[in-house]
């Protein structure tokens, strides 16, 4: 779809040399175009081997995949998502050797589409030493350094693993502004990987969380927050054990005397139950992204 930066459908990988190991099973995203995508999900989830796949450093073991339109699977079609795409690895893998500038210098005639404003503005702004060897320089530094090489690319789409791991709070909200002021200016789409909910909460508009290579949330973070709530049912006695026919109930609990429902399909249906039920109070609250994780994680680890 010419509106969707990223699509798969039934994504899979399989490690036979690893035992058989299937990292991705059946996975579905849908990345808008100019959005910025949050790709949450634990250690092991499948979030670097996906980037790996949309980016053709490996091949689907089944299922399609779409970036930027062309498929992931075709070698040509994989080396021109790269040249269209700014990659920002886990590791911030660098050429060690090199002074900042040469390293700068040498990307920049890779792409055409270069854009030596944008180069100033973040060499100011990221406050890059130049002349320092990269190997010199500290995590935040060289992070700050391979996100320059990848804004300034004229990339139609940044895929970010983990770019804020091991930054200092300071360099953290500096690395995630210049994300957005980006975004803004320049038509790009973000997809980010992240352990850090509260970094995914502040700038993205678009969510996936992935758990076991499968995604078990996904879509627009406020139809998300519209969707989600926890409904709280009091009761004279124990709770009753009957289940609910609404749709969307993601997660029952009961203690004491107490009933908690979470639903990702609005809460009137629950509450109209829970009046049949025989509920003494309902109270229904908001839910955060970081609780939409928690419960939607533990639901796959139950089973529920």
């Amino acid at each position: 779809m010419a509106d969707l930066a990223i699509e798969t459908v039934d994504l899979r990988k399989r490690y036979d040399e690893a035992g058989g190991v299937e990292a991705v099973r059946g996975l579905d995203l849908h990345v808008p175009v100019g959005s910025i995508c949050g790709f949450l999900g634990r250690n092991g989830a499948g979030k670097t081997t996906t980037i790996k796949m949309l980016l053709g450093m490996t091949r689907p073991t089944a299922g399609t995949g779409r970036v930027l339109g062309l498929a992931i699977d075709d070698a040509a079609s994989s080396v021109a998502i790269r040249r269209r795409t700014g990659f920002v690895s886990d590791d911030k893998d660098l050429y060690d050797a090199m002074a900042a500038g040469e390293l700068i210098r040498f990307t920049a005639r890779f792409f055409p589409a270069w854009r030596a404003d944008l180069e100033q503005k973040y060499v100011r702004r990221f406050e890059i030493p130049l002349h320092a060897r990269v190997r010199t320089l500290s995590r935040g530094g060289r992070t700050k350094l391979a996100l320059l090489l990848a804004l300034c690319r004229g990339a139609d789409l940044l895929i970010l693993d983990e770019p804020t791991s091991g930054l200092d709070p300071a360099v953290t909200e500096d690395v995630l502004q210049a994300l957005v002021a980006h975004v803004a200016s320049a038509e790009t789409t973000v997809f980010f990987s992240s352990h850090q909910i509260a970094e995914v909460d502040q700038i993205a508009d678009h969510v996936a969380i992935i758990d076991a290579g499968r995604a078990v949330v996904s879509g627009s973070l406020d139809d998300l927050r519209d969707a989600y709530r926890r409904v709280q049912l009091v009761f004279d006695g124990e709770p009753p054990a009957a289940a609910f026919r609404a749709s969307g109930v993601q997660r029952v609990k009961r203690s004491g005397r107490v009933m908690t429902v979470l639903t990702s399909g609005g809460s009137d249906p629950v509450v109209a139950e829970a009046r049949a039920l025989g509920a003494v109070s309902v109270d229904v609250a908001p839910v955060t992204l970081k609780e939409i994780f928690l419960e939607t994680v533990a639901a796959e680890d139950s089973g529920a």
